[in-house]
């Protein structure tokens, strides 16, 4: 572990100076964003199984239509999801995307076969919104048809995005499909495209949105041309756009209020950047993290935690408040680990404690998030294979989807404890959503209710 200086504030002025964006009062079993209403991965409150099977504790199962890794988010009693379709449909001139870096159809996306085929045909890009009590579909909105320009790596879909609700209203991103805002009944309200994306070895896209105030963010991070782009949530007017010295780069981004000012934080390969919401202006940077950045940052403690796994590892806790300019390799990087971070997986905070996988395997670490002390290493996860999917708090346990449909859940402690190892016939690569005394599981195939019974 590397230490780059003391903490230097007090805890206490730290959490009146630095503070995520609340939820709406009332919302304390809503879902509103892939890693729950403080984007952490925590939920407040609830008390859901510690332990199902397709036979146990199962309220409902549903076969969502398409592929997709977006995760369900939750308002009231509306579940969200994104999905894509293939319609079997063969291109045609007016389903075709905005013209771009396209391969030739047909062929390999990537170098070495490590993505797939350039699409022959048609996709329906859709938005779901499914009763949170019985699982059934109230309704679903086709966003967009067209035939992507690029493959996608091949355990990815083209749906790999997570939607974002404030309870008026849904925003959908398809990435270079463009950007969609729908009303809980599901009229679309305005649409805006987003640039035609080339992405590293045509591995696909998949930074969700964020809402930053009365602004929209959307990260379009690509070979060339990468960008930052705020949109009026409600409008859908452009309110600005900064272009972004960054290859291809996954995480969504953070928001947080530092001193009375809406930050966005985003992680990528070349700078941690955090932008002045209102604005665009870049307010500090910082370097550190590998390439591939994919894991999205989390906030607490007046600080906010990135992470990255690929072909290095790299875990920054860094200080929010009255951080300006070049951060990298100075006191403001309070604690930085180099061994054992994710690829894909986002961290975990919960309470105290952050959590860790090792890039793709079932290894867990957990650090005291303050000081960056390890509590605990690399424990294997026993009955997972790999990891994808981003770990989720509530009821003091820790939930953690493999990629095989088993789920392991630990106890929320600084020692390392399995509470049980949960398996289902589908395999999980989306993160797990919580609402009450439920999880919501999606699958490759399907959705689960997973409850008490």
């Amino acid at each position: 572990m590397k230490h780059a200086g003391t903490l230097g504030i007090t805890v206490a002025f730290l959490l009146t100076a630095v503070c995520t964006c609340p939820p709406a009062a009332g919302a304390d079993d809503n879902w509103p964003t892939w890693r729950g209403p403080t984007a952490t991965g925590v939920a407040a409150q609830g008390n859901p199984p510690v332990t199902w099977s397709e036979s146990e504790n199962i309220k409902w199962k549903v076969e969502i239509p398409g592929r997709g890794h977006s995760s369900p988010v939750i308002w009231g009693n509306k579940l969200f999801l994104q999905t894509a379709i293939d319609t079997g449909r063969t291109k045609s001139a007016d389903a075709q995307p905005a013209q771009g870096p396209a391969n030739a159809a047909g062929g390999r996306s990537g170098r070495g076969g490590l993505s797939t085929p350039t699409p022959k045909t048609v996709y329906q890009f859709d938005l779901l919104c499914l009763d949170r009590a019985t699982g059934k579909v109230l309704w679903q909105k086709t966003a967009t048809e067209a035939a992507p320009h690029e493959g996608h790596q091949p355990t990815g879909t083209f749906a790999s995005y997570s939607p974002v609700t404030d309870g008026k209203y849904v925003w959908a991103s398809f990435g270079s499909r463009g950007v969609y805002c729908f009303d809980l009944e599901g009229n679309l309200q305005w649409s805006q495209p987003l640039p035609t994306m080339k992405t590293v070895m045509s591995f696909g896209e998949g930074s969700s949105p964020a809402i930053a105030g009365e602004a929209l963010i959307v990260v379009c991070d690509q070979e060339a041309g990468s960008a930052i782009f705020a949109f009026n949530k409600i409008t859908g007017a452009p309110l600005w756009r900064q272009d972004r010295d960054e290859p291809t780069s996954w995480a969504t981004p953070a928001v947080v209020d530092v001193d009375g000012k809406t930050q966005v934080i985003i992680s990528a390969t070349n700078l941690i950047r955090s932008y002045d919401a209102r604005t665009g202006a870049l307010i500090w940077q910082c370097k550190g993290q590998t390439r591939n950045v994919i894991p999205s940052p989390v906030l607490g403690f007046g600080m906010v935690f990135c992470t990255s796994g690929y072909r290095g590892s790299s875990l920054q806790a860094i200080k929010l408040a009255g951080s300006q300019g070049d951060l990298s390799g100075t006191a403001a990087v309070a604690w930085q680990i180099d061994k054992g971070t994710p690829y894909v997986a986002s961290p975990l905070l919960y309470g105290n404690r952050i959590y860790v996988f090792s890039v793709l395997t079932p290894k867990l670490s957990c650090y005291e998030a303050r000081s960056g002390q390890p509590l605990f290493t690399e424990q294997t996860l026993e009955g997972i294979n790999q990891v994808y999917s981003s770990p989720v708090g509530v009821a003091d346990r820790v939930y953690c989807p493999g990629r095989n449909g088993v789920t392991v859940v630990l106890k929320n402690a600084d020692t390392f404890e399995v509470l049980a190892a949960n398996k289902l016939d589908d395999g999980i690569d989306a993160s797990l959503a919580v609402s009450g005394d439920e999880l919501y599981l999606r699958g490759n195939k399907s959705l689960y209710c997973i409850a008490k019974k």
